[in-house]
């Protein structure tokens, strides 16, 4: 297997080398204020609290500085995403002018961001509206930041609310007894589009359920119910788990591709879990077993440049499976980021493990 530090490098040096250029993809090029790069920097800024690598630390300043010189994104579910990386990096720095950018976007997201029937954030892009409609996605890309935000300002308020869309997705997202999620949810159509049950509308779950406990301390009846949701979806994930180590961009069709960034955030949100001691015994050893397998098929999607390979380009909700299986393929910056992320808490579990000659 390859060397998990070098290769973590090479990932993040790859997504680094994007900066100032104007020949990339929009979803890799760094120096963008969308979703896509707001997941790369919020995996930048736990590097730098897991490891003091400065690199990391700097880059983020940077970045930071140089988007505060051009003009204001507009506002919706996905420019949310850079704000998480930026709440933490400004409690860091104690940087009062960052941390009332972001008191303004969390007073924005309580306020005026546009609902769905039953108070959920309806997941308005850059590019659509999305009337009436909840999406997986939305957990990470706002519903994280809000979390942070109230524990930063100490608001309960804001917790309460994170908590809520929580739970709300899960009631019309996950699959029931199958504990796969769907995509996303109509209130208008009364459906879930195409019912498809998409790999990296589980990720955003597998991921973002184990940090948002981490960063809203959420427990009592609520923390409980998100447990349980998580814990069933990552049985059946370790189901439907393929040969290579991967997951299918479709989970249940065998016949659709292995899906790089999916499968690095799944393991990534399996890893997570077990540290935190979130899983019974028994789905805590399986697990270990799928994330191990998981962080092998990764790997051998990483190209010696350390480009992630493998990846599926942005997606909306569809109505029908080859919707899913149409997405070219083609490196990003949140592909760079999850498979760093995953890899992150890889480093963070084989530390963990008793020397030779330890206890055991």
């Amino acid at each position: 297997m390859k060397d998990i530090e070098g290769t973590s490098r090479k990932i993040i040096g790859k997504l680094m080398e994007t900066a100032g250029r104007q020949d990339c993809d929009d979803h890799f090029a760094i120096d963008i204020w969308e979703w896509p790069q707001g997941v790369a920097l919020y995996v930048l800024f736990k590097r730098w609290r897991a490891t003091g690598d400065e690199t990391a630390l700097l880059f983020l300043r940077d970045w930071y500085s140089r988007a505060s010189l051009r003009p204001s994104p507009p506002r919706n579910v996905n420019t949310c995403a850079p704000f998480l990386a930026l709440a933490f990096l400004a409690e860091a720095d104690g940087d009062d002018e960052k941390l009332a950018a972001c008191d303004s976007w969390a007073e924005w997201i309580m306020e005026r961001m546009p609902r769905t029937e039953e108070g959920g954030l309806q997941h308005v892009t850059s590019h659509l509206v999305n009337e009436g409609e909840l999406w997986a996605d939305t957990l990470y890309m706002t519903v994280l930041f809000l979390a942070k935000m109230g524990t930063l300002r100490g608001n309960r308020a804001y917790l309460d609310e994170a908590a809520y869309q929580f739970l709300l997705h899960i009631k019309h997202l996950s699959g029931g007894a199958t504990g796969l999620w769907f995509h996303g949810w109509s209130f208008v159509r009364g459906d879930h589009f195409g019912g498809v049950r998409w790999a990296r509308g589980n990720a955003w779950f597998a991921a973002g359920a184990p940090d948002f406990l981490e960063i809203s301390g959420l427990g009592g009846a609520a923390g409980r119910m998100i447990v349980q949701a998580l814990s069933a979806q990552f049985r059946a994930l370790a189901a439907l788990q393929d040969e290579s180590g991967l997951w299918r961009t479709v989970l249940d069709d065998k016949d659709s591709y292995p899906e790089t960034s999916a499968s690095a955030a799944i393991a990534y949100g399996m890893l997570k879990s077990r540290r935190l001691g979130l899983l019974d015994a028994d789905l805590d050893a399986v697990a270990g077993v799928a994330a191990g397998r998981a962080v092998r098929g990764v790997l051998s999607q990483v190209d010696d440049d350390g480009t992630v390979r493998g990846v599926s380009h942005g997606t909306a909700v569809g109505l029908d499976r080859a919707h899913y299986l149409a997405i070219p393929r083609l490196p990003t910056a949140y592909g760079q980021g999850l498979a760093f992320m995953m890899l992150g808490e890889a480093a963070a579990a084989a530390a963990a493990l008793p020397k030779n000659g330890g206890a055991a």
